[in-house]
């Protein structure tokens, strides 16, 4: 059975901070002659490991809701840049906008179970949405749309 992980993602405001910190990672790394992959390090590895890897994507937590997850490729023995051994969650970096869903912050990172898990953002039909991201986080925050 699938289960996925959660993590706050600090020091981004918003889905598209993110992803342009991810991107230019990729470009970092691939500058530096380094496999271009999105890995993020921690010092627990999670014991359900069969579990995540079946399926399983880290779901992120920007400023209190979970908005955005990517599908989780691997789990493997890492090191840091300190030398601390530790896990390397590696992950797919297409971005999925999921439905917002509050969620309070925590210390590293949690499972989320499939039954818990926020649907993924319906795809607006006519080529894009023409509402600003200012007032969709407005109207959202005030609960009177929940995407």
């Amino acid at each position: 059975m699938t289960v996925h992980l959660l993590k706050l993602c600090v020091g981004c405001d918003s889905v598209q901070d993110l992803k342009d910190w991810q991107t230019e990672r990729l470009q970092q790394l691939a500058r530096a002659g380094k496999t271009p992959e999105l890995c993020h390090r921690t010092l627990q590895s999670p014991r359900r490991r069969d579990e995540v890897l079946d399926g399983g994507s880290l779901y992120w937590v920007i400023k209190g809701f979970i908005l955005v997850r990517q599908r989780i490729i691997d789990l493997r023995a890492d090191t840091k840049d300190d030398g601390t051994p530790c896990c390397g969650i590696v992950y797919d970096p297409e971005l999925v906008v999921t439905r917002p869903h509050p969620r309070r912050a925590f210390q590293g990172w949690r499972y989320l179970e499939a039954a818990d898990t926020p649907p993924d953002a319906p795809l607006l039909d006519g080529g894009g949405d023409d509402m600003p991201p200012g007032m969709r986080r407005a109207l959202r925050e005030l609960r009177l749309i929940d995407w």
